[in-house]
């Protein structure tokens, strides 16, 4: 009498616990990236809001020497308004683009939580037959 070829519960039971540690990595490797984009996100957005505040405080300074020689000389006015309303308008923009990117995100781990949902779903679909 020939033992049956089909595989006993052990190698079983390994071939799920390789199949769910495997599953396991995958979803963990995910869910790195997210982070990691989200870092990237985060840091540029902040970048930004520093950017913003830098040339905010040069277009302050700018505008307090406008005023200056504005009750002291004609000529110099043209110039230090146009830097004023450089660094002013380059404050604008780049906290615009700070909130446009902060607006923009995604909720966090989106893509593991679906992924999660497919396997679910998968998993109590049954396997196919």
């Amino acid at each position: 009498m020939s033992a049956p070829d089909t595989p006993g519960l052990a190698q079983r039971l390994g071939r799920i616990l390789d199949s769910s540690l495997g599953l396991v990595q995958t979803r963990l490797a995910l869910l790195a990236v997210e982070v990691e984009e989200e870092g990237i996100r985060i840091g540029a957005a902040l970048f930004n809001i520093i950017l913003a505040a830098l040339f905010a405080a040069f277009g302050v300074l700018a505008l307090a020497i406008f005023v200056t020689v504005a009750l002291w000389d004609s000529h110099r006015l043209l110039a230090i308004g146009i830097v004023t309303l450089f660094f002013l308008g380059m404050a604008g923009w780049t906290a615009s683009n700070a909130q446009r990117r902060l607006k923009h995100g995604k909720r966090l781990f989106t893509d593991s939580v679906a992924e999660i949902e497919r396997d679910r779903a998968a998993l109590q679909d049954g396997p196919a037959p």
